[in-house]
C-alpha cells in the first residue's frame, strides 16, 4: 500500500492577525499548505490526511475532499496534532509515514524521497529532516550521537551549549508507522510550553532501542516558515527572487523586475521580455518572443509565441501566436484568441472564440460569441448576450464588418463577409454578404436648444441673485 503523509495545518497564527488558517496564507499567489501538497504529489505520495484546527471549514472548502482531513479542536502541539490522525495511520500501519507542516512551503520532492532513502536504508524508526543555518534562533536541534541523532531539543528547552548548534530539526519527519503508533499517545507535555512535542516520539523510541537518523537537505529554505507578517513578506520575496532566477537561466529577458511576481508553476520562452508589474499566476504557459506587460495579470492562460500583451486582465484563456492584445483589456474565462488578432485598448472579451486575423480595435466588449477570420468590429461594438435571465451566443461569420457603435443583440448571426451600418442595433439574423441597417429616422426639432438653454440660462441666473443676498446678509 502507499505510505502515509500528515501535514499539520491547524494553526491560527495569531501574529497574522488574519481570519484564515495560517497555512492557507499565501506565497506566490498559492496557499502554503498548496506548496506542501504539490510536493507530496511531486513524490508520488497520494495518501494525504490533513490536520485541521483554526477556522477548519475553509481547510475543507479550500481542499474540495481532495484529501482526508481530522480535527483538531486544541491547539495543544504538534505531537497531539498527528494524535488526531492515528485512525488514518491505524488503516494503513504497515509501511512509512511522513510528517509535514503545512505552513513550511519549500520542502520539495527531492528532500522528501531522498530522506525516505535514508531512513529504508538505514532500518531507522524515524528520520528527521534538517536544514543547516547561520541564525538558528527559534528553531530545534539536532543532538547527534554516535548511530545517529540521540535528540531534539526545542529551542525553549535548550541549554547555552545546545542553543550553538547550527543544524535545526524542519519539523519534516519519515517514521515506520508502526513503531510511530507505538509511542504517540506515551507522549507527555512536560515542557516549558505544556505542549505534546513530536520530537518527544524520537526520545521515547530511542529509550526502546529503536534508532534515529537525520537527513540534511540540500535545500537551504526548507525549515523556512512564517510566524507574522515579515516573515510571510520574507518567504514570498525569497520565492519570487529565486523563481525570476530560474527564469532568466532558461534565456527568459527582465530589464526591470520591480512588481514582477511569477508563480511556480508558471513555464516561460526563451526570448520572452516580462516587463515591470507583470503578475503570472496559476498554470500559465508562455511562449517564445513574447513581450508580456507593463502590468499583466494572467492566471492559468496559455499564450503563444511571438505574442504582445499590454496592461492585460485574463484569466483561463488561451492566446495564440503573433497576436497582440492591450493596452487595457480584460480576457475573462473561455476567451480563445486564434493567431494574428488585434485587440486594441478598452475591449472585454470573455467566452469567446476570436478568429485568425480578426481585429477589435478599442471600446468592444464581447461576450458568448464566435468571431470568424478577418472580422473588423468597429469601436464601441457590443454584443447584448443577457437578457437578464438567459445568456444567449452572437455568431460573426468569415470577413465579416461591423461598423462602430454597433448592438448586436443575441441570439442572432452576422454572415460571411456582411456589413452593419455605424450605430445599429442588429436583432435579426444578416444573410451572407448582406448590409444591415437598424437606425429610427433622424428627426430635427428647430429651436428646441434655443429654449432650454434659455431656461437653463434663467436658471443659473435665480442662483446667482440668491448667492449675492445671502453674502450681503453675512456682511451686515
Amino acid at each position: 500500500m502507499a505510505d502515509n503523509v500528515v501535514i499539520l495545518a491547524g494553526g491560527q497564527g495569531k501574529r497574522m492577525k488574519t481570519t484564515k488558517p495560517k497555512a492557507l496564507l499565501e506565497v506566490l499567489g498559492d496557499a502554503m499548505l498548496e506548496w506542501v501538497i504539490s510536493a507530496c504529489e511531486e513524490a508520488d505520495l497520494s495518501r494525504i490526511c490533513i490536520v485541521k484546527g483554526y477556522e477548519a471549514q475553509q481547510i475543507d472548502d479550500y481542499l474540495g475532499g481532495r484529501y482526508t482531513t481530522v480535527m483538531q479542536s486544541e491547539r495543544l502541539g504538534t505531537g497531539h496534532a498527528v494524535m488526531q490522525a492515528k485512525q488514518f495511520l491505524s488503516e494503513n500501519i504497515d509501511g512509512y509515514t511522513l510528517i509535514l507542516n503545512g505552513d513550511a512551503p519549500f520542502i520539495d520532492c527531492g528532500t522528501i524521497k531522498g530522506a525516505l532513502e535514508l531512513h529504508k536504508s538505514s532500518k531507522a524508526s524515524v528520520t528527521v529532516v534538517t536544514s543547516v543555518l547561520e541564525d538558528a534562533t527559534g528553531y530545534g536541534r539536532i543532538i547527534r550521537g554516535e548511530n545517529g541523532v540521540s535528540a531534539i531539543v526545542e529551542h525553549k528547552d535548550c541549554t547555552e551549549e545546545q542553543r550553538k548548534i547550527r543544524e535545526i530539526n524542519s519539523g519534516c519527519y519519515w517514521f515506520d508507522t508502526k513503531e510511530l503508533l507505538s509511542v504517540l499517545d506515551e507522549i507527555k507535555p512536560d515542557n516549558a510550553q505544556g505542549e505534546y512535542y513530536l520530537t518527544d516520539c524520537l526520545s521515547l523510541l530511542l529509550a526502546k532501542g529503536r534508532t534515529a537518523q537525520a537527513y540534511i537537505s540540500e535545500n537551504p529554505y526548507v525549515s523556512l516558515g512564517a510566524n507574522d507578517r515579515a516573515q510571510l513578506l520574507e518567504l514570498n520575496t525569497l520565492a519570487r527572487n529565486n523563481i525570476i532566477k530560474k527564469h532568466l537561466e532558461n534565456g527568459v529577458e527582465f530589464s526591470c523586475t520591480d512588481g514582477v511576481i511569477i508563480g511556480r508553476n508558471v513555464k516561460i520562452g526563451s526570448g520572452t521580455h516580462i516587463k515591470s508589474g507583470t503578475q503570472l499566476f496559476g498554470n500559465t504557459t508562455i511562449g517564445s518572443g513574447c513581450v508580456i506587460g507593463c502590468n499583466t495579470v494572467l492566471k492559468n492562460v496559455t499564450v503563444g509565441d511571438c505574442v504582445t500583451l499590454n496592461n492585460v486582465q485574463a484569466a483561463d484563456s488561451q492566446v495564440e501566436d503573433y497576436s497582440t492584445v492591450g493596452p487595457w483589456v480584460q480576457l475573462r474565462p473561455g476567451t480563445h484568441i486564434k493567431k494574428h488578432v488585434k485587440i486594441g485598448d478598452f475591449v472585454e472579451i470573455k467566452n469567446s472564440v476570436i478568429g485568425d486575423r480578426a481585429s477589435m480595435a478599442h471600446l468592444s466588449y464581447v461576450g458568448d460569441s464566435d468571431v470568424g477570420e478577418n472580422v473588423n468590429m468597429g469601436g464601441g461594438c457590443i454584443t447584448c448576450n443577457f437578457d437578464g435571465e438567459n445568456k444567449y451566443r452572437t455568431v460573426i461569420g468569415d470577413n465579416a464588418f461591423i461598423g462602430c457603435n454597433t448592438n448586436l443583440v443575441a441570439p442572432v448571426k452576422v454572415g460571411e463577409g456582411a456589413y452593419t451600418a455605424a450605430g445599429s442595433t442588429i436583432t435579426k439574423d444578416v444573410p451572407d454578404g448582406a448590409l444591415a441597417i437598424e437606425r429610427s429616422q433622424t428627426a430635427v426639432k428647430e429651436g428646441y436648444a434655443d429654449k432650454k438653454l434659455a431656461k437653463r440660462n434663467e436658471k443659473f441666473a435665480k442662483m446667482a441673485q440668491e448667492q449675492q443676498g445671502e453674502s450681503g446678509k453675512k456682511e451686515s
